[in-house]
């Protein structure tokens, strides 16, 4: 019987310090529970200045099954497009690098894509049954006007598009992510809003998430990021697949 094969993308910026925590633990999981999967972890540095792509070659022969991955531009979403295109994977996944999300939840996530027939499964931290702590007030409120805006404008039935934790089926990968303009943190957004709007079907799995203190993610610079996203879908237009 044919493996579905699996490719876990984790995106790193200057992480030199995160990834000989991180990728031991993922690989364990991945070992313990993923039996009927083909599965790679591919370490996306895109850009990094710091001891990240001799890390990662380090964890590479440490580990079976791990795979670096080097852009020489920086953007979470130019090393998701990039990765994920580049993959011949039945499944794409990303998460990332601090495992914020619990990975108790990465079986479902992969198997609404791969059992359930779903297009794209996503981690949600604003649905029932979902679990967030440590997290910054400020954060909280953002994320929750964000997911707000998003919905009032464009109708959608998701409600968390930022949690990093998504796996998407090749099909839609194939036919969505060509047509994403963002290579920055707007990515997942975009490729949320422009999936369902094309009838693609996604599905929301609750998760277990620690905010992590040492995030790098800047407010105020992604809010007007997403913002300008959200505006350029809502006046150009949602671009639909090819038949």
């Amino acid at each position: 019987m044919t493996q579905t094969s699996l490719d876990i993308v984790i995106p790193v910026l200057n992480e030199e310090r995160a990834l000989p925590d991180s990728i031991p633990v993922l690989h364990a999981h991945l070992a313990d529970n993923f039996d009927g999967y083909n599965w790679r972890i591919v370490i996306a540095d895109n850009g990094s200045e710091d001891a990240t792509p001799e890390v990662s070659e380090r964890l590479s022969r440490e580990y079976p099954g791990v795979s670096p991955f080097r852009l020489e531009k920086r953007g979470r979403g130019l090393a998701l497009r990039t990765t994920w295109l580049a993959s011949d994977a039945d499944i794409v996944t990303y998460m990332d690098v601090d495992l914020s999300t619990d990975l108790e939840a990465l079986k479902p996530l992969v198997g609404a894509v791969a059992e359930e027939g779903y297009d794209i499964a996503i981690g949600s931290r604003l649905i029932r049954g979902a679990r967030v702590e440590l997290r910054p007030l400020k954060r909280e409120i953002t994320s929750r006007g964000y997911s707000f805006l998003f919905r009032s404008m464009f109708f959608t039935g998701f409600r968390d598009a930022q949690c990093g934790f998504k796996a998407v089926s090749r099909r839609a990968v194939d036919e969505l992510v060509p047509l994403i303009e963002n290579n920055r943190w707007f990515f997942d957004t975009e490729l949320l809003i422009l999936a369902e709007a094309n009838g693609f079907r996604i599905r929301e799995i609750p998760v277990h998430w620690t905010d992590d203190p040492d995030t790098r993610v800047k407010i105020l610079g992604t809010a007007i990021e997403d913002v300008k996203g959200l505006l350029r879908l809502r006046f150009r237009g949602i671009p639909k697949c090819r038949d």
